[in-house]
């Protein structure tokens, strides 16, 4: 796990990012065009975590957009989903 989040092995993508990507209509290929150090395997195996703990999932997104909402939204210039580092470790208000 990523400070709490899920993430792609070896990397620091976080499995939420691939999941909101996707069940927005984003097909693999496009993952893998977005993401290409992933690779096939990866993107596939996040996936297939995500369909299978689509609760844990769908949580981790509605922390962070919880901490978006906390910010005031995203910062100017923030690209669409733009990924935000989620405080897990951290004492939550």
């Amino acid at each position: 796990m990523l400070a709490g989040s899920p993430h792609v092995l070896g990397s620091r993508v976080p499995v939420r990012r691939l999941w909101a990507w996707h069940r927005g209509g984003a097909s693999v290929e496009t993952l893998l065009k977005r993401y290409p150090n992933l690779g096939p395997a990866r993107v596939l195996d996040a996936l297939a975590f995500a369909y299978d703990n689509q609760d844990l999932i769908e949580a981790d997104i509605a922390r962070e957009q919880l901490l978006f909402k906390k910010q005031g939204g995203p910062s100017v210039g923030a690209r669409p989903l733009a990924q935000l580092n989620l405080p897990f470790d951290e004492d939550e208000e």
